[in-house]
């Protein structure tokens, strides 16, 4: 399937996205994009959908070529207090924020939003492999929550931060109950299956 390049034909329309939302450990991490009205990029598509690999490669493309573009991380403190999807729609907006040129359009990948600065919006279920600059934020939100999750792997190399990137994978639980939790840690969330209850 071939992603289109805007929704609503505005100039500067901007895509957003956010990775990290269920993970364990590690922000809540939001792009926005906004691509030139004419760009293609046949190789983009949502991140899930993509290696590693093509993601690293896309990474400085999407920035070269986008008009503007940020990134924000929510760390797990603010998650824990206003919750995730507050969490996730804050970074969102952050990284609005950031753009050096300010849009006129917002497109948002999934059903929930809150209007930011008046300016118009439209949510869209599996935005990120129908159009260019939501894909293209899922991208670089993807790979900057990667590479802070890889740092602070250095910190605690025992959760393996570095593979799981904080997702709740059966190791990533081993170890909340082998060693406990961290201070990147989602306290809100549930660490481990009900039958393993962690002491807080």
């Amino acid at each position: 399937m071939t992603l289109k390049p805007t929704f609503s034909n505005s100039k500067f329309e901007c895509g957003t996205d956010e990775a990290g939302r269920g993970c364990l450990a590690g922000p809540v991490t939001a792009a926005a994009v906004i691509l030139p009205i004419e760009y293609t990029n046949t190789i983009l598509n949502d991140s899930k959908q993509l290696s590693e690999k093509k993601r690293n490669t896309l990474k400085p493309l999407i920035e070269e070529q986008a008009i503007a573009y940020s990134f924000y991380h929510i760390f797990p403190d603010k998650i824990d207090s206003i919750n995730i999807l507050n969490a996730s729609i804050l970074a969102m907006h952050k990284s609005i924020a950031q753009l050096d040129t300010t849009p006129d359009f917002i497109i948002v990948d999934g059903n929930r939003f809150k209007p930011y600065n008046d300016i118009a919006y439209e949510t869209i279920i599996k935005g990120d492999a129908k159009y260019l600059s939501i894909a293209a934020a899922s991208v670089l939100a993807k790979t900057y929550r990667d590479d802070y999750m890889e740092q602070i792997h250095k910190e605690f190399p025992m959760y393996n931060w570095k593979q799981n990137k904080g997702y709740p994978t059966k190791e990533h639980r081993a170890a909340i109950k082998k060693y406990g939790i961290t201070k990147y840690h989602r306290k809100s969330f549930r660490l481990l299956p009900e039958q393993l209850k962690l002491e807080l």
